[in-house]
């Protein structure tokens, strides 16, 4: 039986690509994106759906959900992707508390009203996969876009704070950190100046590449960081167990 995936983000970068990659393995594709022009070009590349969505609406996160499910009558994976960066500093010149407010509402909320929306129907449709996009800036630092970082690690702590619970209902959720990624959300002298300096940079067919055999397997949980060439590589995360003691 063919997959029903939805991918939010998807007018470009990782969710474009991770759209495409399940449309040559012939899943029913629903893209989510704000970009219109882009989220429909998309769709049809992959043979699919496109749902208009703003990830930061939790009315838009049910109704693409609801659309799924009403188009292909299930629901197998869902990767919630859409993410964007720039939240600034805490400088005098840098500090825009809207902007922050923004980066937050996408990275942070957005995550949290598509989890809300697609856990429990991914639950009642037999189980599956869902993948959240965090960063490496989520696992490691960003001195450039603090606010990013705190949204990646943000994801990472729901991710792994959600799974025991509905790894029982037989859903799997995990996130991945992709590193350095040729895609809209670094500029054009940003990516000349990673690759000047002989960083990897990955392409979003990779990364897709590596989301759908994340999505596959049986695991829970889980933070993978994605780089150029190499497979997904789990974080290994302090084990943290209470200590009780007898009184």
């Amino acid at each position: 039986m063919e997959q029903v995936v939805v991918v939010t983000g998807a007018a470009s970068g990782i969710g474009a690509a991770v759209a495409r990659h399940f449309g040559r393995l012939g899943a029913r594709v629903v893209v989510a994106d704000i970009d219109e022009a882009g989220g429909a070009a998309v769709a049809e590349e992959a043979g699919g759906l496109f749902v208009r969505t703003d990830t930061t609406r939790e009315e838009d996160n049910l109704a693409l959900i609801e659309a799924a499910v009403a188009a292909y009558g299930g629901l197998d994976f869902v990767h919630l992707n859409a993410g964007i960066g720039d939240g600034g500093g805490f400088g005098q010149d840098d500090y825009d508390a809207e902007r922050q407010h923004r980066v937050l509402a996408v990275n942070l909320h957005g995550v949290m009203f598509g989890l809300h929306a697609a856990l429990p129907v991914l639950a009642a449709h037999g189980g599956g996969s869902l993948v959240v996009t965090s960063s490496m800036a989520g696992v490691g630092m960003a001195p450039f876009d603090p606010v990013y970082a705190a949204t990646k690690y943000g994801v990472i702590g729901l991710v792994r704070s959600l799974a025991p619970t509905w790894q029982e209902k037989g859903v799997r959720i995990n996130a991945i950190c992709p590193g350095f990624v040729r895609t809209p959300i670094l500029p054009p002298e940003a990516i000349d100046y990673i690759v000047g300096e002989g960083f990897a940079l990955a392409e979003p067919a990779e990364i897709a590449a590596s989301v759908a055999e994340i999505a596959a397997s049986e695991e829970a949980g889980r933070a993978y960081v994605l780089q150029a060439g190499s497979a997904p590589e789990p974080v290994a995360f302090p084990r943290l167990d209470l200590v009780r003691t007898d009184t």
